[in-house]
């Protein structure tokens, strides 16, 4: 790994101390010339990134308020509004194991499309293959996921990593044949309760899917235990197996280390990122792990870095803000709440001037 530049020599220079004063604090170092010192603390940073919001799915499918078709359907389109490019809407999976999905053939039926907009959705299986692409508008891309662990394999789709895959074969030739996207994801590439990952078995997965020719491989953090210097050994791993403009990550933000990873894999070469609004999401069968990192930081942090993402940051604050008001909990982005509580003190009356 290019390690965070410590040579500042070259653009800073300390000014000048009032010698006479040997109690004068010394001054800060002043830039001795202006330009965007963050590409040279990050290096090779890319033009423009990639931003996959999740908050329809992965960000609504742990809540326990349920979340009516209407509002589903209203949140994917302020996402279009938005200016994301890529938006999963919903999963066809058992309504009895994730009821808060039940409705996502209506949200997929529903949603006001944008050209050049892929919305995906997540199919565990051909019944759920079937759910997704009866209806009169097909996704874009099909999302289908295996774990690197065998234990979360179990719990979250009931059978072993191996039969996951047999189940996958027929859902990725139907994908192809329908003329759709596919996307692999592994989930718990950095690890699962009980359960120790080895860089073997990430890459088992991967190339399992590079079998069922997906289009795609994000890698998933489900439990958001990784860290950045795991997150930079595990991509520098993987390019041998897949080119790295065909992965993406997916982070949680579990132990705060969100952000950081999303250095790491900027710094890895990755330029698509899976985030979701305010900070929502979490596994249902994953205990203990918290929300997906916030979209509204990842895009603070990405436009102060100078790179594009074509995301209107403000509007994605206020969609954070109208699901959150839906389901009646606090937001899980600093970012998000720092724009809207700034927004409000500067809309707010003062004092009547006498």
């Amino acid at each position: 790994m290019i390690p965070i530049s410590r040579a500042t020599s070259k653009t800073l220079t300390p000014s000048s101390v009032n010698s006479g004063d040997d109690t004068a604090p010394p001054k800060m170092p002043v830039l001795k010339e202006k330009r965007n010192t963050y590409r040279t603390f990050l290096n090779d940073l890319p033009e423009r990134v990639t931003i996959v919001e999740v908050g329809g799915r992965d960000g609504l499918q742990n809540e326990p308020k349920m979340v009516s078709n209407d509002v589903k359907i209203e949140l994917i389109n302020r996402f279009t509004q938005a200016g994301f490019e890529k938006i999963e809407v919903g999963a066809f999976v058992s309504p009895d194991w994730v009821p808060q999905m039940a409705g996502s053939a209506e949200v997929l039926a529903g949603i006001t499309r944008k050209e050049g907009v892929e919305y995906s959705v997540l199919v565990p299986n051909m019944k759920g293959f079937k759910g997704a692409t009866s209806g009169e508008y097909l996704p874009e891309k099909i999302v289908i996921f295996g774990s690197a662990s065998e234990i979360f394999s179990k719990k979250n789709i009931n059978c072993s990593k191996a039969e996951s895959m047999e189940r996958f074969s027929e859902v990725a030739r139907k994908t192809k044949e329908n003329g759709m996207q596919l996307r692999g994801t592994v989930s718990c590439a950095f690890g699962f309760y009980g359960d120790t990952v080895t860089l073997e078995d990430v890459t088992d997965v991967v190339a399992n899917f590079r079998e069922l020719d997906c289009d795609e491989i994000n890698i998933a953090d489900t439990i958001g235990v990784a860290t950045p210097n795991r997150v930079y050994t595990l991509l520098e791993h993987l390019k041998h197996e897949v080119p790295v403009d065909q992965m993406s990550m997916h982070f949680h933000d579990t132990y705060g280390q969100g952000i950081g990873n999303i250095c790491a894999s900027l710094q890895a070469g990755i330029t698509t990122f899976d985030t979701s609004v305010a900070g929502l999401g979490g596994c249902p069968y994953a205990k203990g792990a918290t929300g997906n990192v916030a979209t509204e930081d990842v895009l603070y942090l990405l436009h102060e870095l100078g790179v594009e993402t074509g995301v209107d940051l403000n509007a994605v604050a206020d969609a954070g803000r109208f699901i959150l008001d839906q389901l009646g909990r606090k937001s899980g982005s600093r970012a998000g709440d720092a724009i809207i509580a700034k927004r409000e003190q500067t809309t707010k009356p003062g004092p009547a001037k006498l």
